[in-house]
């Protein structure tokens, strides 16, 4: 047998693991199914590894013994505002929760965090103030607003 990663994160599901992985590859460019692997559960399936943006991953649907908890989540690094809202659109929609500051919960109970590529830029920033100002736009924010962060980078001590 043929294993494409040595590493991979593995998710432990009660069930429907299958469907989450495919509703995944379908949102995350770069994404696959690589393989299933059934154990006599044909509808749903115990073992499935995918890739999710070139990072692999497995889902493990074993029953109800240990819980997804925000500890894990998945990352995402977006390019812009209109990835940002979909993504947020699709995993929040069909029974998903809104957080704080990016993250969210799925309807399957998998926690993600959608990070707009100029979030980090801009708390990278070499000016504390900026950092200070962008840090508390979002933390007053669910979804990210890239717009509403470059605003508050650019507000200077008159405005502050």
């Amino acid at each position: 047998m043929e294993h494409a990663s040595k590493v991979r994160t593995c998710l432990w599901f009660e069930k429907g693991g299958h469907d989450a992985a495919q509703e995944y590859v379908a949102l995350v460019p770069d994404s696959r199914i690589e393989a299933v692997r059934e154990n006599g559960q044909p509808n749903d399936p115990m073992i499935v590894e995918f890739t999710l943006a070139g990072a692999p991953m497995m889902i493990l649907t074993a029953g109800p013994h240990h819980k997804l908890t925000p500890a894990v989540s998945i990352s995402v690094l977006t390019e812009d505002q209109d990835e940002t809202d979909r993504l947020w659109g699709a995993l929040t929609g069909n029974g998903g929760e809104a957080g704080p500051c990016g993250w969210l919960v799925d309807r399957f109970g998998v926690s993600w965090q959608i990070v707009p590529k100029r979030m980090p830029d801009l708390l990278a920033s070499d000016d504390p103030a900026v950092v200070v100002r962008v840090s508390e736009a979002m933390m007053r924010m669910g979804k990210i607003d890239i717009a509403a962060l470059d605003a508050a980078a650019a507000k200077g001590p008159a405005h502050g």
